[in-house]
């Protein structure tokens, strides 16, 4: 596990969601304060707070926006090569867990818990560090 992903680790067992875990671990790699990270990245945890979308795979998604993105002053320039990422990160996630939403990781229909989630951060880790340090 590297340094990035330990700090992600640290930060959820200090009470960061799975989303803010990721993206402040990696603030720095995309320019974001750690503040701003954290703010913007609170309402996507507990899959964004309905069990959706696992908290950590958004988390990636939003550090690959960062990475990706040529910003507003070229709107649109550059959204269709993102989508190509975050559909990537996502289907290597699920490949890895067998699932993608929250509720299917936790087991909520069936009870087959498929991974917890510090497994969860340390697999968005895993991803979206390969992707960031290419």
């Amino acid at each position: 596990m590297t340094e990035w992903a330990k700090l992600a680790q640290d930060f959820h067992n200090q009470g960061y969601n799975c989303a803010q875990a990721v993206v402040c671990a990696y603030c720095d790699l995309v320019g974001l304060d750690k503040e701003t990270a954290y703010k913007m990245s609170e309402g996507f945890g507990f899959g964004m707070g309905c069990m959706e979308m696992c908290g950590a795979l958004s988390g990636a998604f939003m550090l690959a926006g960062m990475k990706n993105s040529a910003g507003a002053d070229q709107p649109g320039t550059t959204k269709g090569q993102t989508y190509k990422v975050t559909k990537m990160l996502k289907e290597k996630f699920e490949q890895k867990n067998g699932a993608y939403l929250c509720r299917d990781l936790k087991g909520v229909a069936d009870g087959n818990v498929r991974r917890s989630c510090p497994g969860c951060i340390e697999d968005a880790c895993e991803l979206i560090e390969e992707y960031l340090t290419k």
